[in-house]
């Protein structure tokens, strides 16, 4: 069998499965798992796939950049946010990470609505500037300029002085096994001091962001409470992440 052959078999597997194992593919391609070891690496060289140990699970598919993120997706992007709206209450602290789908919670929220709103996110802070019962806690640091979020110790240190509620956390790959990761190391450390400070994690992700993984680790998948996704909460994919005792919504 060519090598092309195997690569587009071990590819068609990842999509039908969301992870493949280097012994499954050694005894359906019929070569040893060194080769297979090789051709995932490859793969993974082009951005076909994330390389994990024993095998491969799928990248998480859309843009990084911030401007081409703010117009994927939008409809599914809408559903979320709204979803979220009933997670928030007057009187609470809620930190808002760099995400867009957390950009159009903010949005949205109700000019009534009193909430203390701590972010490192510049896109979030200008909007709520015009928000009259907000006050914003802005994390300054160094711009990370595909995000327009801030970064860095600066960033992180004045995080850790906040206790929030809630955590709004966009997600680019939550995975099972693999947890909650992201494409940028110091975004990744951020958010990971988001989470660690906040009461309660709201996960952000539209539906095919599930079972995919990136380089850089932020939590394990235990630490949210709740995954807000664009489908219905009643789907058998979504079993794995209720055994767990996440809420899916």
């Amino acid at each position: 069998m060519l090598k092309e052959e195997r690569f587009q078999i071990i590819l068609e597997r990842l999509v039908q499965e969301q992870k493949v194992y280097l012994g499954g593919l050694s005894n359906l391609l019929k070569v040893s798992e060194d080769t297979i070891r090789r051709d995932i690496r490859e793969l993974a060289d082009h951005g076909l796939l994330k390389s994990v140990r024993g095998g491969a699970v799928p990248h998480s598919p859309g843009p990084h950049h911030f401007r081409d993120r703010v117009s994927h997706d939008q409809e599914r992007k809408q559903m979320i946010a709204k979803k979220a709206m009933d997670f928030l209450r007057d009187g609470q602290v809620v930190v808002f990470d760099g995400g867009t789908s957390a950009m159009l919670i903010a949005q949205l929220l109700p000019k009534n609505l009193r909430l203390t709103v701590v972010t490192n996110s510049f896109p979030i802070a200008s909007l709520l500037e015009e928000h009259e019962y907000v006050e914003v806690l802005f994390a300054g640091g160094r711009l990370l300029k595909n995000s327009f979020v801030t970064i860095g110790s600066d960033t992180i240190q004045f995080l850790k002085k906040f206790r929030p509620d809630i955590c709004l956390l966009g997600i680019c790959s939550i995975h099972a096994d693999l947890g909650v990761t992201g494409p940028d190391y110091e975004e990744s450390e951020v958010k990971r001091t988001m989470i660690e400070t906040s009461k309660e994690v709201i996960a952000l992700a539209t539906i095919e962001k599930l079972g995919t993984a990136e380089a850089h680790y932020v939590c394990p998948t235990e630490r949210l409470s709740v995954i807000i996704t664009d489908q219905s909460a009643v789907q058998e994919q979504f079993k794995v992440y209720t055994d767990m005792g996440i809420r899916m919504v």
